[in-house]
């Protein structure tokens, strides 16, 4: 029997307690949009939030920015996952499920890590950290990977309100210097190696580099992933700090705080100048993340049916903002299931695109998330899902990072058939680090259209608005969303008098966020993404963002990927170069040439025929896998690359000496 989604037993609650009840979503959305209050007080009590003292209002101030949330109210992010602990362990559900890449591939079980023995590490942790001088505010830096650790330590952190702060330790050391000298931490929990595509990388050089730049560290934990290191003296062992198990662990409770007391800092890409340091708030995340995960993502607590129990999956680093949507499943009772590796196996010459569904059989995920690249290199790649393992406890999908094509959601959709499993979901979302959250999601009860995300998220005002700041239907225009959200950034760190708070979201419209993206709001309500606005093509009067171009390029089995900039500026005729890269073996002859531009027309329009074409050996990307469009394009125009891009915050920042190259003998051409 199919079961009740979650956004419908939500929708009964509020007719049976409220009195309330909508004909359509597009009702039930105009509802949480423009009654703020109501909608966001009825999540405070249909998720049980708890608080010792309560709040006096739901919005003390509207506004946006500076909107003041639950006045009065308390709570703690770690104490709203631990009291899933007693029920969900009488159901026998683990807290996390996990796997390295070489368990994984050494066809090792996962480990398991149960809820009590999560609250019990976490306990042990805080209390090591507050011997250690710890304090509500105090920063906490993570330079760790993608492990049950990582997330235990950032529970730690927010049980003491000291404020948790994570990087990747596949970034260089110089971007996550960029990062952490910004909020001087006190403390550094660090790993001494990583294992990735089939290589051991220690790390222990790196945290001397961090450590001699970080003045303001006074302890040091390490997370002892890699054998046969010593311990520098006077640093603590991770497994130690979390093996204590005595009276005062058992008693231990996360420390009540404001509703907006801040929880972690997460920081912008940093494509131009240093990242930004986003501050956000405990309850307003917390709050925001159980709606967006249950509602949205119909994720159920997991005790809630122990014979088919939930267990959600959405591959990421630590580096990402959905390793936060992942640790935000457990404020749910949702098992977390997790994945430290790379997506493409151990051989990183010869990628292998079946690792995460291996992993999602082997850990019997029921939600399976990722950026939509990757699934289009399985697709690409000719993955056959019904040789990865017993996927059959799989029923949804989830995209983000990139719009999704309709040819590769169209493929997994008849992948899963093959298999026995027509009714395969895609939840596809559009969001961002900025607020934590997502912006335009699913819903189980609405209709799956390739192509197209299903609706805009409950209590998220947001509208495509055209050049006159006017809000329209069924065309592209401006990502904006005109009333604040809980899970808004706080401040950020260092920003006298918000300035770059400002500049970043309220510089083109006063009072209203604007994203970035350009959206489409069709009449039935669901969305298009068509890429970053300001990175968009104009071409002949005609302006689109990129995605639709990219996924009319990249069908084409010979094209790896492809970047496209549009140089029109300051009524200088449009120049539109197309780079792409090509599958080994092929060439871009005439022949080529003539197929990547009959792709184009046919998907667009003759006007977005690329001007020339470019094989290039890569397409620049930042740390989380985003193209970097925009500074390409300002490199093209002639700024100095210093000034257009962070090296330290690229994925592959040797790529760009090619753009340099070609930038310079374009621009003495001019």
């Amino acid at each position: 029997m199919t079961p009740v989604p979650q956004i419908r037993h939500y929708q009964n609650w509020l007719k049976a307690t409220r009195g309330l009840s909508f004909d359509s979503y597009e009702a039930l959305w105009r509802w949480s949009v423009t009654d703020l209050d109501a909608f966001w007080q009825s999540i405070w009590d249909y998720f049980e939030i708890e608080s010792p003292s309560a709040h006096s209002a739901v919005l003390g101030r509207r506004s946006m920015p500076g909107a003041e949330w639950f006045p009065g109210a308390q709570g703690n992010y770690a104490q709203q996952v631990f009291r899933h602990a007693d029920t969900a362990g009488a159901a026998g559900v683990p807290a996390l499920v996990s796997h390295g890449e070489a368990s994984l591939a050494n066809g090792e079980a996962p480990r398991e890590l149960g809820w009590a023995e999560m609250r019990r590490q976490a306990a042990s942790l805080a209390l090591h950290l507050k011997a250690q001088g710890v304090q509500p505010g105090d920063r906490v830096a993570a330079y760790l990977p993608n492990t049950p650790e990582t997330m235990v330590a950032f529970l730690a952190t927010a049980s003491l309100g000291a404020v948790w702060s994570v990087c990747a330790p596949d970034i260089g050391t110089p971007a996550v210097l960029d990062r952490f000298r910004q909020i001087a931490p006190k403390v550094l929990i660090a790993c001494n190696g990583v294992h990735y595509g089939g290589r051991d990388m220690p790390r222990h050089e790196a945290v001397a580099e961090l450590l001699a730049a970080l003045p303001s560290v006074t302890h040091v934990i390490i997370h002892e992933i890699l054998p046969g290191t010593d311990l520098p003296a006077g640093r603590a062992r991770l497994a130690d700090a979390v093996a204590r198990d005595d009276a005062q662990t058992s008693a231990f409770e996360p420390l009540w705080l404001p509703f907006e007391h801040p929880l972690w800092i997460v920081y912008s890409s940093g494509t131009t100048g240093l990242p930004k340091p986003i501050v956000h708030g405990h309850g307003g995340v917390a709050l925001v993340g159980q709606a967006l995960l249950r509602l949205h993502n119909d994720l159920a607590p997991s005790h809630a049916d122990p014979k088919n129990p939930e267990r959600f999956h959405w591959y990421s680093s630590t580096g990402w903002i959905m390793w936060n949507v992942q640790a935000a499943s457990l404020l749910n009772g949702t098992t977390c299931c997790i994945y430290d590796g790379n997506p493409a196996g151990t051989n990183k010459d010869r990628p292998d695109w079946t690792t995460l569904w291996r992993f999602v059989a082997s850990t019997r995920a029921t939600f399976f998330g990722a950026g939509a690249a990757f699934f289009a290199n399985c697709m690409k790649a000719g993955v056959d899902v019904a040789q990865c393992g017993d996927l059959s406890r799989l029923r949804t999908l989830g995209t983000t990072g990139s719009p999704l094509s309709e040819d590769t959601q169209r493929w997994g959709t008849a992948q899963f058939a093959k298999i026995g499993n027509p009714d395969l979901w895609w939840c596809n979302i559009s969001g961002g680090t900025d607020f934590a959250g997502a912006f335009i999601g699913g819903n189980r009860e609405l209709p799956v259209v390739p192509g197209e995300m299903q609706c805009r998220i409950l209590g998220c005002a947001v509208e495509a608005w055209s050049d006159k700041g006017e809000s329209v239907i069924d065309e592209v225009g401006e990502l904006v969303c005109t009333q604040p959200l809980p899970s808004m950034p706080l401040y950020f760190v260092g920003d006298t008098g918000n300035q770059r708070y400002l500049a970043s979201y309220f510089d083109t419209y006063p009072g209203v966020w604007r994203h970035g993206d350009w959206l489409k709001v069709t009449p039935s309500g669901s969305c298009i993404i068509y890429g970053r606005s300001d990175a968009t093509i104009n071409r002949h009067g005609l302006r689109m963002g990129t995605s639709e171009l990219y996924s009319a390029i990249e069908a084409l089995p010979e094209v790896l990927d492809s970047l496209v900039v549009d140089l029109e500026y300051l009524g200088r005729e449009s120049y539109m170069p197309l780079f792409v890269v090509l599958r080994p073996g092929h060439t871009l002859d005439e022949a080529m040439k003539a197929r990547l531009n009959q792709a184009v027309k046919t998907a667009l329009s003759p006007r977005f025929v690329p001007n020339e074409i470019f094989v290039v050996p890569e397409i620049p990307r930042t740390l989380s896998g985003k193209k970097q469009e925009l500074p390409i394009k300002k490199l093209l125009l002639g700024q100095p690359i210093e000034k257009v891009v962070n090296r330290d915050a690229m994925a592959n920042p040797a790529c760009l000496d090619w753009y340099l190259a070609f930038a310079q003998k374009r621009l003495a051409q001019a």
